[in-house]
């Protein structure tokens, strides 16, 4: 009988942890929010070229990464972070990824939840590149990260890794105010 009773409330108590694991569970994986579909896949450059005309008030921080560059994959958080220090301005982080397209799932969206990555993701598979990189700056090497900074008629080109988020944020500040 006592045993019975022990084997009862260990099971209750079992219920009650794995209600609670599955609760854990569930909010640590909330942040995992990116899916294929959530991803604007663009095969062609031309389908990308309108980020880099907009005209308003928004001002656009857009970089050109791949999880296969170390430094990019190093400074991302700082710009998630900037992200989130301008997010009641009008301010709007463009990711361009140039991530090969067998890698999306598999390296690309899971680092983007891993770091909880948000803003307008691009995956741009155009393998072209010669003939698009002098469109977005012919400064323009073809080596990443590069980061575009703009608003209106103000723009800033940058071929650099940024190494946390006040340095950063020193490209941004001048364009935003």
């Amino acid at each position: 009988m006592l045993y019975s009773v022990l084997v009862n409330v260990r099971l209750k108590n079992l219920k009650y942890f794995l209600v609670a694991v599955t609760a854990l569970l569930s909010f640590n994986t909330a942040s995992a929010q990116w899916q294929k579909e959530d991803l604007n896949i663009v095969y062609e450059y031309e389908e990308l070229e309108s980020i880099f005309e907009m005209d308003n008030d928004t001002t656009y921080l857009i970089n050109f990464w791949a999880t296969w560059c170390g430094p990019c994959v190093k400074e991302m958080p700082y710009f998630q972070e900037v992200a989130d220090f301008y997010k009641d301005k009008a301010f709007k982080l463009i990711l361009v990824s140039l991530d090969f397209e067998k890698h999306i799932e598999t390296r690309l969206i899971s680092f983007l939840n891993k770091h909880n990555i948000k803003g307008e993701q691009y995956v741009l598979l155009d393998g072209k590149t010669n003939k698009w990189i002098d469109k977005v700056d012919p400064q323009w090497s073809g080596a990443i990260p590069i980061t575009i900074v703009y608003k209106g008629d103000k723009r800033r080109f940058y071929e650099q890794e940024f190494h946390n988020f006040e340095e950063l944020n020193n490209i941004v500040e001048p364009i935003i105010n």
